[in-house]
């Protein structure tokens, strides 16, 4: 029995067939183009968080990103082959996306256009990038702003903001 085909109790083999691996491979070839704008759209990212007009919460998120970055203790560790930096390429692309989504349009527009981006490219690209994303990762990390947002609206709230500060900011004793 050939890799692929139906067995003889109805079930289909665990292995996989040279073609998918062929379309698997293309797949990731359609990519190059993408890759070769990364340094476009690293400017644009730049430019946007640059700007006084972008929302902090949306700065913060790509502050965050940044974090996981450097911090060096990855969910997936770096060591692990082929999936040791998705974790960290996941990251990267959840974080840019909130951070997109966040922005008025006409901001984006300026900026796209200040920097001879094609807006239809620049919009095919993010479709294709969060077509990587599976949907209910994309779902739940989209929610991470207006949770922030809700947890921020408590700590003032409890009037323990203040406190918190004062003690973050308390000297030790010298000596």
């Amino acid at each position: 029995m050939a890799r692929g085909e139906e067995s003889a109790k109805g079930g289909r083999r665990s292995g996989r067939t040279a073609g998918g691996a062929a379309r698997r491979a293309l797949g990731l070839l359609s990519f190059l183009p993408v890759a070769s704008r990364v340094p476009s759209y690293a400017r644009l990212v730049w430019a946007l968080a640059l700007d006084p007009r972008t929302p902090g919460s949306r700065k913060a998120l790509l502050g965050g990103a940044l974090g996981y970055l450097l911090l060096g203790r990855d969910l997936i560790p770096d060591d692990t082959p082929i999936v040791g930096g998705l974790d960290d390429l996941v990251v990267v692309a959840l974080a840019v996306e909130l951070f997109l989504d966040g922005l008025p349009d006409d901001l984006l527009d300026e900026k796209l256009d200040s920097l001879a981006i094609d807006k239809t490219a620049f919009e095919r690209d993010v479709a294709q990038i969060r077509r990587l994303t599976p949907g209910p990762v994309r779902r739940a990390v989209r929610r991470i702003p207006s949770a922030l947002s809700a947890a921020g609206d408590a700590i003032d709230q409890s009037g323990i903001a203040p406190r918190i500060r004062t003690w973050i900011n308390k000297e030790e004793p010298v000596g």
